[in-house]
């Protein structure tokens, strides 16, 4: 494709199908998420991908898993047919999910910046439990696995990781 390359594309975001036209080929999914679409809950870290603020979940095709994709890196030109989920699509407007109250109850957030990318990332990991349960012995070895990456400046990463793991272990038919 040509620098000035443009295509169209439909995607799904939190539920609701969106048909776009004319999306600059190189447009970063971020972008196209805050300043297109208005979601600005995915936030903008180091821009490489390697913090992991900007982390929402895609889904390829309706009976593939959810997999986290880092958006400051990901060109929304590559997600013709996907669906999309951001921190707003974790709940309708006005409620909370129970990953987020987790989160509340854990006083997991101190500056709150890299929140949305641990939400999703967890959000992700609930969704491969579901389908792959794995023993309560292993949880925390499985939220390393899904969170160990991101960066948080303000070390919150011990209350995360708890939020998370209440959420896992309330929630039937995620542990054996």
């Amino acid at each position: 494709m040509t620098r000035d390359a443009v295509v169209d594309i439909t995607i799904a975001v939190n539920g609701t199908i969106r048909r776009l036209q004319r999306v600059p080929a190189d447009l970063a999914l971020l972008d196209l998420l805050n300043d297109e679409l208005g979601l600005t809950g995915t936030k903008f870290g180091c821009g490489m991908g390697i913090c992991r603020a900007c982390t929402v979940a895609v889904r390829p095709r309706p009976d593939a898993r959810l997999e986290a994709a880092r958006a400051c890196s990901l060109m929304a030109a590559a997600l013709d047919g996907y669906a999309i989920t951001t921190v707003e699509g974790l709940a309708p407007p006005g409620e909370i999910a129970p990953l987020q109250q987790a989160f509340l109850d854990a006083f997991a957030f101190q500056c709150g910046y890299c929140a949305p990318g641990f939400l999703m990332a967890a959000f992700v990991l609930i969704d491969r439990l579901k389908r792959s349960p794995v023993a309560k012995a292993d949880v925390e070895a499985e939220i390393a696995g899904a969170c160990g990456s991101h960066v948080c400046r303000c070390t919150g990463y011990r209350r995360y990781y708890d939020a998370i793991r209440n959420a896992v272990l309330m929630q039937p038919g995620l542990t054996i």
